[in-house]
């Protein structure tokens, strides 16, 4: 593991570092291209620092076993790209419904089905929001840079550990495989699961104002239920009744929407006055605020909005900036993002700027801001 100071390191691999240094206790995973860096790393270095490490036969069991093995009181990962992101689908939803804090990193690559495995996407945007079924809340992370692909890693175990939900760390093969020049803090703020106090004895429910539960691990001597079907607060099973699905699932949703305030996080930079406002996330982010401050340059009011946070969106932001400026926005996908900045924004307010093949220059999306204001 890396000790504090500056690296020159491949976004993968920022991604395990930060990883191991957040506490990682278990990961579970198998192969696949643009991620296998990761895995790759932690093979090698998680033993070392006292981690489990095990490739399973596909990423429905490496799910499967992460979900498990944070029941074990350990801070557990896995690590897959497009395909294998829709195979863990399922499982990801039994992590939902029993409150199992993880982390799924997605490196996102162009598909649909085997696509190009080697070229960077971002198609799963809403797969990651209702890729498995059912009513739920998720939040997922998108990184622009390898310097964020290691501060999110640890922002995502933190939000897994604080309020007791999967977290999808929503990267790219851009940034994945990208290298920079990175700062390894001395210092990283860790989250600690909430324990169960004396007396505590339901740990699916929750009269908290952040709704969350504690959650005690197997071993330590509760009597401690999970399970996937719906279940009142001490976890028994109530697969007829309407008020403990009602209550449960209203409760999933209430604790990452309530909490909004806490989870989002989005940048920007000139969006209050502008006559136009790019939105990109993501590799193509970096291009995209080229193009603003080129724009700029050449005497365009234009704005640039980042959301960090995919997930929950930044919908009430979005919709302030759609209220005052129409948006364009620029991403690896023909619909990745596009239905919820519509969704917020309007329809008639926003322009789309797709591309599926490789990472857009500076210049392309400024051609389309030209186009767009002229």
């Amino acid at each position: 593991m890396k000790k504090p100071g500056e690296y020159f390191m491949e976004g993968n691999e920022a991604c395990a570092e930060a990883a191991m240094r957040a506490g990682l206790g278990f990961f579970a995973g198998y192969p696949i291209t643009p991620a296998s860096e990761i895995m790759n790393l932690l093979c090698k270095k998680l033993p070392a620092v006292g981690g489990r490490f095990v490739q399973l036969e596909d990423e429905i069991a490496s799910m499967a076993a992460v979900t498990g093995a944070s029941w074990t009181g350990l801070r557990s990962m896995t690590a897959t790209s497009g395909p294998g992101f829709s195979l863990m689908q399922e499982n990801f939803g039994y992590a939902v419904m029993t409150e199992t804090p993880c982390v799924l990193v997605n490196i996102q690559r162009a598909g649909p089905s085997t696509g190009q495995a080697t070229k960077p996407g971002t198609g799963d945007v809403m797969q990651a929001r209702f890729g498995s079924h059912g009513d739920y809340e998720i939040i997922a992370l998108a990184p622009k840079s390898v310097q964020e692909m290691y501060d999110m890693t640890i922002d995502a175990f933190n939000l897994a550990d604080k309020y007791r939900t999967p977290v999808v760390l929503l990267a790219d093969a851009g940034v994945g495989h990208m290298r920079e020049r990175i700062t390894v803090p001395e210092e990283v703020e860790i989250t600690e699961r909430r324990l169960p106090e004396k007396g505590e004895t339901e740990f699916f429910d929750s009269d908290r104002t952040d709704h969350v539960p504690p959650m005690p691990k197997f071993g330590d001597g509760y009597e401690l239920l999970v399970t996937g079907s719906t279940h009142k607060g001490d976890g028994t099973r109530d697969t007829a009744g309407y008020e403990t699905q009602d209550k449960l699932v209203r409760r999933l949703v209430s604790k990452i929407d309530d909490n909004r305030d806490d989870i989002e996080d989005w940048e920007e930079y000139n969006c209050d006055d502008a006559d136009l406002v790019v939105v990109s996330y993501g590799s193509v982010s970096r291009p995209a605020l080229g193009a603003v401050k080129k724009a700029r340059k050449k005497g365009f009011n234009v704005g640039y909005f980042r959301p960090k946070t995919m997930w929950p969106s930044p919908e009430e932001r979005f919709k302030e900036i759609g209220m005052n400026s129409p948006v364009l926005l620029a991403e690896l996908s023909l619909r990745g993002y596009r239905m919820e900045v519509e969704r917020c924004v309007g329809l008639d307010g926003v322009t789309v700027y797709d591309r599926l093949n490789s990472l857009p220059t500076v210049d392309m999306i400024y051609r389309k801001i030209e186009e767009v204001l002229m």
